[in-house]
């Protein structure tokens, strides 16, 4: 039995499907899943990263662990009690969803700092661990959905930065392959997609899978922290803007990483678009 915790968001989500269509029994866990959220025939469970206690009857009789690091609750998670808790009930592999900041970004408390302590947690923890670490997803495109919409523009910073985003849906199947086969034990990926996307090639692939032109509009530093700051604290933002606008040579390298655990090349941004062009009509 696998558990996948953050079984409805968008790496999850894609985990739970994958695991499932190759025949392993899964548990899919996060705050509100439902039966609807999960193939049939895959059991679910309500239970909260913060609060581990929940995570008790999602671990016993299971195998294997899928975590993730909390996202914007990271700075909550107790993941030694998470750990401890996974190993009383059986578990004996773990794979940590994490982040390339927990590397690049050390100085960075939210990017960095954190988890890179649930990183230690993980290293420490007794079970055999593997350490995911992807860059930015091509999902984060969405922010750009509604003046698409609305008026055919995605509004940006540093319009000609590039950083090789990747596929949440290639980061479930890297994690597919980490839980479901052996050699993987002690070993940290660094997932990235195939290129590096610029935000004004992005608008123009986002315009292809539509059909019609999309514009650039490029922000200032300063516009575009004014625009963060309403959904994500201060230094959050200004770390962010950081990658984004003087990313380190780590954070542009193109890692082989996810096509060696996929075996095959990892999507493209333009493959991403053309799959998700519905939320941008």
């Amino acid at each position: 039995m696998i558990v996948v915790t953050g079984a409805t968001g968008n790496v999850g989500r894609s985990l739970v499907r994958t695991l499932a269509a190759a025949g392993e029994r899964v548990t899919a866990t996060s705050r509100g899943v439902s039966a609807a959220d999960v193939p049939r025939g895959t059991r679910h469970h309500r239970a909260d990263l913060t609060e581990p206690e929940t995570l008790r009857p999602a671990f016993d009789g299971a195998d294997a662990l899928f975590l993730q690091n909390g996202g914007p609750s990271a700075l909550l998670l107790d993941p030694h009690a998470i750990l401890g808790l996974a190993k009383a009930g059986g578990i004996t592999r773990v794979v940590l969803l994490s982040s390339q900041g927990a590397a690049t970004r050390p100085e960075s408390a939210s990017h960095g700092g954190t988890v890179r302590a649930i990183e230690d947690a993980v290293r420490q923890s007794g079970l055999d661990w593997t350490i995911l670490r992807p860059g930015g997803f091509h999902s984060n495109a969405y922010a750009w959905a509604e003046s698409v919409r609305t008026r055919r523009v995605v509004a940006a910073p540093f319009a000609d930065v590039g950083l090789p985003m990747i596929d949440p849906a290639d980061v479930a199947d890297a994690a597919a392959a980490t839980l479901r086969r052996d050699g993987h034990t002690g070993r940290i990926y660094d997932l990235t997609g195939p290129a590096l996307v610029t935000p004004r090639r992005a608008a123009r692939e986002i315009g292809d899978a539509l059909g019609e032109p999309v514009r650039l509009e490029e922000l200032s530093r300063a516009e575009a922290r004014a625009l963060m700051t309403r959904f994500m604290p201060e230094p959050v933002a200004d770390t962010t803007l950081d990658i984004l606008g003087s990313p380190t040579p780590a954070e542009r390298r193109v890692s082989p990483d996810a096509e060696r655990l996929l075996g095959r090349e990892p999507a493209t941004f333009a493959d991403w678009a053309h799959r998700h062009a519905a939320a941008f009509r």
